[in-house]
């Protein structure tokens, strides 16, 4: 399917990365999708709407009250032309309006108006960007169905260096022209994603976890379900919204997880194990609170917990694809060549996190996908994007197995 006469409304904020935008508009264009740009008053001060005008070859919109060319109301007009909503830059200031559900402009507006799809491509300074408010306005879109490209790491405008700079422009329209072909490869599949730590007491106060927060597994999951999968979340304790689509199952312990696996696994196409479980749980859990044990301290005896992907890999059906993720940080390649090969996965993530990037609490991912025959490392990139490349190495062995 072409992108060819599909319409992109591009909402550009104001941040030194709006000029970018301009040649966004220019690769779109040529790629023959038409273009309609809104521009915050701050936008402006960055690049002008001329510019803009003269690229897209349509008026720009600023103000939500100026007299439209053609009478018409016009956010609601845009709204329901846009095939997709793309922001860049999106900045910390427009990611918040738009998980508050603000609409004082005219593209807040108009975001809050569309039923198209939102992709976002943030661009500000790393603080902001690691910032708790902004990881959790960013949670609440993804968890909507938004989708994001970037932000990269390097040189920032201000002079820091890490995660905040906008993706270069060729790769915010390869994201855009992705979503706007429509794929769906996963249409008529059953997809089970794991995602988040689990928690096993050690008294009705405490208890042992890890500090996994489930962003990969959810990120999976709202990429399968973007690519028409029925999707099926098992999820351990998290702080984010449950992604609109799939069928939750939440579990607390790592038992709790071997349960809702053993009993769910054997419906699904693919499964995919993002989540940490803990591998330790007390012998004997204290009824009561302990108390501090003076000077000698305390001894604790943990037993181990189950093995729930070799468990699952053990009772593998015919069809079914098994993929894992192994966060290492030592001999990372041996060690999870060793996990592919017992637990029967047929792709196994390894995530190296002492990265920087990677790993825990962070929105980016360093990931090199393992099978049998082959390793792909891949660069520095969100963990969405992260999750449709795992997908689109799903589907690859899925055919290569089917035409064996």
């Amino acid at each position: 399917m072409s992108a060819a006469g599909k319409t992109v409304v591009l909402g550009i904020s104001g941040g030194i990365a709006a000029y970018k935008a301009c040649e966004v508009v220019s690769r779109l264009v040529k790629e023959q999708v038409k273009v309609h740009v809104i521009m915050t008053r701050n936008a402006c001060e960055f690049v002008t709407p001329l510019t803009l005008q003269t690229l897209s070859l349509n008026q720009v919109a600023v103000d939500t009250f100026e007299a439209p060319q053609v009478w018409e109301v016009e956010h609601i007009s845009l709204a329901k032309k846009a095939d997709l909503l793309l922001v860049a830059p999106a900045t910390a200031n427009i990611i918040a309006k738009l998980a508050l559900g603000l609409a004082d402009d005219m593209l807040t507006t108009t975001a809050l108006a569309t039923q198209a799809p939102l992709l976002l491509a943030p661009a500000m300074n790393t603080v902001m960007w690691h910032h708790p408010a902004t990881q959790q306005n960013l949670s609440t879109l993804i968890a909507r169905g938004a989708r994001t490209v970037g932000p990269d790491g390097g040189m920032l405008a201000c002079g820091d260096v890490g995660a905040g700079r906008m993706s270069q422009p060729e790769d915010i329209v390869s994201a855009c022209l992705s979503i706007l072909n429509g794929k769906k490869d996963l249409e008529g599949l059953k997809v089970l994603v794991t995602a988040g730590p689990t928690r096993e007491s050690l008294d009705p106060v405490r208890f042992l976890t890890n500090r996994s927060s489930g962003k990969m597994g959810y990120a999976i999951t709202q990429a399968a379900l973007q690519r028409g999968a029925q999707v099926t979340l098992v999820s351990g304790p998290v702080n984010l919204a449950p992604p609109m689509g799939a069928a939750m199952v939440e579990v607390t312990t790592t038992q709790d997880l071997y349960e809702a696996m053993m009993r769910l696994a054997p419906q699904q196409d693919i499964i995919i194990q993002a989540a940490a479980p803990s591998d330790f749980t007390a012998g004997q859990p204290a009824e009561q609170k302990i108390k501090k044990q003076g000077a000698d301290g305390l001894n604790l005896r943990l037993v181990q917990t189950p093995d729930v992907a070799k468990a699952v890999g053990e009772r593998k059906t015919a069809g079914q694809t098994l993929v894992g993720f192994a966060a290492e940080t030592e001999q990372t390649l041996e060690n999870a060549q060793r996990k592919l090969r017992e637990k029967h996965l047929d792709v196994i993530a390894l995530n190296d996190v002492s990265q920087p990037g990677a790993g825990f609490d962070v929105d980016t991912n360093v990931i090199t996908l393992i099978s049998s025959d082959r390793a792909v490392k891949l660069p520095l990139m969100s963990k969405q994007e992260a999750a449709h490349k795992l997908l689109d190495e799903v589907l690859l062995i899925r055919r290569q197995q089917t035409d064996a």
